[in-house]
């Protein structure tokens, strides 16, 4: 991979140089192995490992196939969907792959004994398949991870509602935690030229993910003024989420762990924060068996404080369990709770007469469409939404990587360098970058 790499540090090999680049026939990735999914058996989940389960390996270089490219992995980034797959929670990965090679000839090359892991890459085109027009090789790209056959009805109209909508990376093989990766040429998108490989590679999921969730008409359709309360508003999917509200009109009500991440909120312009280490929410009892209504009353009058006495038009739901039943009484009569993943706890509990009652609606959000994920990177591309990179690590260290996000000791997101050898490479336009620096910096050191 040695001289595919020079050529992209080069910064002037030409679309034919990249065209004519050999190969290799394997290539070093970040992968969980079939026969390991008991390894966890009996463990409770923060007690699993990831560093156990993750191998960084050489794996066989996929056959590309119509509409697919072939990507040398500058960058890339660590997601909470990662976690899941090197802990086999809440399910084995390998389903997906299984069921996806079933599907056609072609994606049986998705059905491994290993998963090459990984939903975001920042690099560069090597090769693209039959039918692919608009991507060259030598290309400076991101990918977004949804993954679409758009062979039935259901998918012209939203593509997430595609019945053969997958996360790639996830729920396909040939992931971004690798020196190569096999997307389909419509993952693609243009690298902000700003950017570093590990700044570009970083938003790709988080950031569609929150535009969708919050800004799109398929979910939260946020206005000015609306007073959004965010979870974890500092973290991978909140970081993105403050930016949105503010940069929107909206009032972000943002709930951090510490005093630490209270002060990046604010740093981007947030003036309601609630420290939940200092408010110390007890939403269910010691076992959690139970929730506490009161506790909710009293987050609800913490909201009304901040705000002036006004309820919550959208919750940005995403921890799930823990927080689900407080962010269902918090919204106003006629409110929205827009909800992806859950990352306490997938079984939620409200209580149904504060949603009913009051004309409330719970909308999911999963991901984005190709459209929103391009908005979203169009923004990124813009500087009006900024990265939330707080620490790299080397591939080899991608299982730490990992560790890091299952115990919740990072800031922001969490980059992988890939090929790039070091931090702070591939700007191209370092005066539109001088404009920016402070913001791209934010979570950077902390």
């Amino acid at each position: 991979m040695q001289h595919i790499r020079d050529a992209i540090l080069a910064g002037d090999t030409s679309p034919e140089e990249f065209a004519a680049i050999e190969i290799p026939d394997h290539y070093t990735a970040a992968t969980v192995h079939k026969d390991e999914v008991d390894m966890f058996e009996g463990q409770a989940s923060r007690d699993k490992d990831p560093r156990k389960s993750i191998h960084v390996e050489d794996v066989a270089l996929p056959e590309l196939g119509p509409g697919e490219a072939l990507v040398a992995v500058m960058a890339s980034a660590i997601n909470y969907n990662t976690v899941w797959t090197s802990i086999f929670e809440p399910v084995s990965t390998f389903g997906f792959l299984e069921r996806y090679g079933r599907l056609s000839e072609l994606t049986k090359r998705h059905d491994l004994p290993y998963h090459v892991v990984g939903s975001d890459l920042a690099g560069v085109v090597l090769r693209t398949g039959p039918g692919v027009t608009q991507w060259k090789p030598g290309a400076e790209v991101v990918a977004h991870c949804l993954s679409v056959e758009l062979e039935d009805p259901a998918g012209h109209d939203d593509t997430m509602m595609d019945p053969q909508q997958r996360i790639w990376g996830f729920e396909t093989n040939f992931g971004g935690l690798a020196h190569i990766a096999l997307v389909k040429s419509n993952q693609l998108l243009p690298k902000p030229d700003h950017l570093t490989w590990e700044e570009a590679a970083s938003p790709g999921l988080v950031n569609a993910t929150a535009y969708r969730q919050l800004v799109s008409k398929n979910a939260g359709n946020m206005k000015q003024g609306d007073n959004i309360l965010i979870w974890g508003a500092s973290g991978g999917l909140g970081g993105f989420a403050t930016q949105y509200a503010l940069n929107g009109g909206a009032n972000p009500i943002c709930v951090v762990s510490n005093e630490e991440k209270a002060k990046i909120v604010r740093s981007m312009g947030a003036e309601h924060v609630i420290n939940r280490s200092e408010e110390n929410w007890q939403f269910w009892n010691e076992d959690g068996t139970k929730q506490n209504p009161k506790e909710w009353q009293r987050l609800g009058k913490r909201i009304r404080e901040l705000t002036g006495g006004e309820d919550i038009d959208i919750v940005f739901e995403h921890p799930g369990r823990e927080t689900f039943g407080a962010s269902v009484y918090v919204t106003r009569k006629g409110g929205t709770i827009t909800t992806c993943a859950s990352t306490t706890g997938f079984m939620h509990e409200y209580d149904n007469r504060y949603l009913w009652m009051n004309l409330k609606r719970i909308v999911s959000s999963h991901f984005a469409n190709y459209r929103e994920a391009f908005e979203a990177n169009r923004l990124i591309a813009q500087g009006k939404i900024h990265p939330t990179v707080s620490k790299t690590y080397a591939l080899e260290d991608v299982g730490q990587a990992a560790l890091d996000v299952h115990h919740n000791l990072h800031q922001g997101k969490v980059g992988v360098l890939a090929l790039a050898p070091e931090e702070g490479l591939g700007v191209r336009d370092e005066e539109f970058r001088a404009k920016h620096i402070d913001a791209i910096n934010r979570f950077r050191g902390i």
